[in-house]
């Protein structure tokens, strides 16, 4: 019987393996400029604290702090500009990034780790940088530069 499964096994893994269509000749490059519109506070907000805060302020600088965010992404610095993608999916495509981006730094660089879609085996490196922030209103806009290899 375990024979049997083995050799299923294997005849299945040789079939996928001859019917993958991946083209993996030569990656492509994608360049994009993104504006993340960032509400860090208030009833509409699109960034949470995940490691959690017992009053509710966001500790950007706290070692450990992670952040899980769901932004607008817009094709202008505009906020009422077109909204091309949120933070968190673009239909049926992602970019998967990793790295520190600490809040305050002028600019932060965090490394493209995966993709999904038409992103498929991604790698390059995002950057982030803050270009306008309304204390009063939590508000910022994040302007982000991606340089992607991809398949």
């Amino acid at each position: 019987m375990a024979s049997n499964s083995i050799r299923l096994s294997s005849l299945l893994f040789l079939v996928i393996f001859i019917h993958a269509k991946a083209d993996l000749s030569q990656p492509k490059e994608t360049k994009m400029t993104l504006y993340f519109q960032d509400y860090s506070g208030g009833p509409n907000a699109t960034v949470i604290e995940i490691t959690g805060q017992p009053n509710g302020l966001l500790s950007f600088a706290k070692f450990g702090a992670i952040f899980c965010t769901d932004d607008p992404i817009t094709e202008e610095f505009d906020e009422s500009s077109a909204q091309i993608a949120r933070a968190q999916d673009y239909k049926g495509s992602t970019l998967e990034v990793q790295g520190s981006s600490a809040q305050f730094e002028r600019v932060r660089e965090v490394a493209v780790v995966g993709g999904t879609g038409k992103f498929r085996l991604a790698r390059g490196y995002a950057t982030f940088e803050t270009i306008h922030y309304d204390h009063a209103l939590h508000y910022a806009v994040i302007q982000c530069n991606v340089t992607v290899l991809h398949y």
